[in-house]
């Protein structure tokens, strides 16, 4: 079903030299003053509704309504794009998308001239992937490493260049010309041997992962009624969600601030692990580069916790650019299962989460048949749905694995009441909300192998209850102190905390309420707003100002536009900043160029 409302328009853009529908500015004061026009950069995710990290995207957008917001949006499925898009609030005035799942055709013909420079620049860029990181193997240096790095750069920005020139390279990189490219520096001498190793299958794969991967590229972002005209790029994620915004800056200096709850590259190592070994490298290798790319040209990194920023500056992200922002989550819908005294059964213990292999809910399992030998009146409650068929699976192997640890109590069903192991789902009669979920134990048990920022965790703080969490991803650094913490993959000792919170009602209760405290403290939403708020005027405060305005005369008005315009105080005035945002054709109706950098200074005030 289509959730958009009638101001909003999708346009698909195929190809840089499609004409988009009519997509005119409101005044600054139809959308309520706002201080910064922000481009947002999407991949698979906000305005989706089941796009990824669509809640933290739609909370920002909504809590900043004093800002004005256009949508750059890639979709990753059909079936996602069929889904529509969530409502969106008043302050996001434009929405343009771009599908990453089907390869649309651009209507570009490259000449003779622009088929060698788009074989020069690939085949440099390729070439810096074939060749492996110089600072890391036998006889590298930092110096080497260096100049792959600016190869790769002047590469990818003179295809960017090629693209806006002749209309869009999707034929290109699609082409044989690509391929044989990649096969050409996989065979050559300076090739690492995994490169030398690839077969056709692993360079149609390769080529065929870059295309889409460059897809940004082709698109018709770029200029003055796109992201030409924002103050700022934020990307909500790394990779090709960042590369419009890498783009914006190099075509038109715009800046880019780049937030990662879950780092780009550590997924791609993550979801790739059985792809052969030549695919992995190249891959890997590209990805590699792109991040450092985007690290170094962007304003600002953000990341959601230490575990993604340990990540980052191991990626080459300069540590001084390095923000720290928590994603914020909304505390409402728990509150009332915080501030009641625990009311949950004190013997039962809770999972809440996706059910797939990452969790490691048979490890969990084996721990739960040794607290039983401890414990005999202690439950386990499995609340969540699984995820996808992986999942569907996987689910059913518990299931089967349950019935064999506890053999005398089940019966196959795992009904609450009939078995110490229940699996359920949020939304049935014994559970109806997610709070209920956590509200029906007196501990909250994660178990998982691999985690980023540990969402359900932060939910369980919210209602106050007492955890025993695997140290993984950004967990220590969640809890606090506030919870148990183990090993991940390690039944016994999981067993053996759960045990003591159990027989503890007290520490249970200390826990928790220190659990609450922190969690209100550094994870709401509110936090994670006034954080961005900052940062965004932060970002344009040093950012040199890129539209001129006119005098009378026609002629540029030096500091026509200060800096200050972006800072509210009481030298700001609302008329100032009207026309520093909609320029002086808001109120004169003369027109406001984009051009090279302007100064402003103490005597614009």
């Amino acid at each position: 079903m289509d959730n958009r409302p009638p101001r909003h328009r999708l346009v698909r853009i195929r190809s840089s030299r499609c004409e988009p529908p009519d997509q005119r500015r409101l005044p600054i004061r139809e959308i309520g003053g706002a201080l910064v026009r922000i481009g947002l950069l999407t991949e698979g995710g906000y305005p989706y509704v089941s796009g990824d990290a669509r809640l933290w995207c739609d909370r920002l957008v909504r809590g900043l309504g004093q800002h004005e917001f256009d949508v750059y949006a890639l979709s990753r499925s059909e079936h996602q794009e069929a889904e529509g898009w969530i409502p969106l609030p008043p302050q996001v005035s434009s929405v343009r998308t771009a599908p990453l799942w089907t390869a649309g055709d651009d209507g570009a013909v490259l000449g003779r001239r622009a088929r060698r420079r788009f074989a020069e620049c690939y085949g440099d860029l390729v070439g810096v992937l074939c060749e492996g990181d110089a600072g890391e193997v036998p006889g590298g240096s930092e110096e080497s490493s260096a100049v792959q790095a600016d190869r790769f750069t002047k590469a990818l920005y003179g295809l960017a260049d090629l693209a806006r020139g002749e209309g869009g390279l999707a034929g290109a990189l699609r082409s044989e010309t690509a391929v044989r490219a990649l096969e050409r520096a996989c065979r050559a001498p300076g090739a690492a041997r995994t490169a030398r190793e690839a077969r056709v299958p692993d360079l149609l794969a390769v080529a065929a992962h870059l295309e889409r991967a460059l897809r940004p590229l082709s698109l018709d972002w770029y200029e003055d009624d796109g992201l030409a005209a924002v103050d700022l790029c934020h990307a909500a994620s790394g990779g090709t969600a960042a590369l419009p915004g890498l783009l914006a800056r190099h075509f038109t200096g715009v800046p880019l601030l780049v937030t990662e709850y879950g780092v780009h590259l550590r997924t791609h190592y993550l979801t790739s692990p059985d792809a052969p070994p030549a695919v992995r490298s190249l891959l890997a290798a590209f990805h590699g580069r792109l991040a450092a790319e985007i690290y170094g040209r962007a304003a600002l990194v953000t990341p959601g916790n230490t575990h993604a920023r340990r990540w980052q500056e191991r990626c080459g992200a300069d540590r001084e650019k390095l923000r720290t922002v928590c994603p914020g989550m909304d505390a409402a819908p728990f509150a009332e299962v915080g501030e009641s005294p625990e009311c949950g059964d004190p013997d039962t213990l809770v999972w809440v989460g996706r059910v797939e292999p990452a969790k490691d809910l048979v490890s969990l399992l084996h721990a739960f048949a040794e607290i039983r030998k401890e414990e005999p009146n202690s439950r386990l409650r499995v609340i969540g749905a699984p995820a996808g068929a992986e999942g569907a699976a996987y689910l059913g192997h518990c299931r089967a694995l349950a019935a064999q640890l506890f053999p005398d109590e089940a019966d196959g069903l795992h009904t609450v009441g009939d078995n110490p192991v229940s699996f359920e789902e949020v939304g049935g009669p014994d559970v109806p909300s997610v709070a209920d979920a956590y509200a029906s134990g007196a501990v909250v048990v994660l178990s998982s192998v691999v985690e980023g920022f540990p969402i359900g965790l932060v939910e369980a703080m919210f209602c106050g209850r007492a955890t025993v969490s695997t140290d993984v991803g950004a967990v220590v650094e969640v809890i606090g102190g506030t919870g148990l913490v183990v090993p991940p993959r390690n039944p016994r000792a999981l067993a053996e905390a759960c045990v003591a919170l159990l027989r503890d009602p007290e520490r249970r209760a200390r826990l928790g309420a220190a659990a609450r405290a922190r969690a209100l403290e550094l994870f709401t939403v509110e936090q994670n707003i006034a954080a961005f708020h900052g940062i965004y005027l932060e970002i344009v405060s040093h950012c040199p100002v890129r539209r001129v305005v006119l005098d009378e005369a026609g002629e540029p008005l030096p500091f026509g536009v200060p800096a200050e315009v972006h800072v509210p105080g009481r030298w700001t005035a609302p008329v100032t900043r009207a026309l520093s945002r909609g320029g002086p054709g808001w109120a004169t109706g003369r027109p406001v160029h984009t051009t090279s950098a302007v100064p402003a200074t103490e005597g614009a005030r």
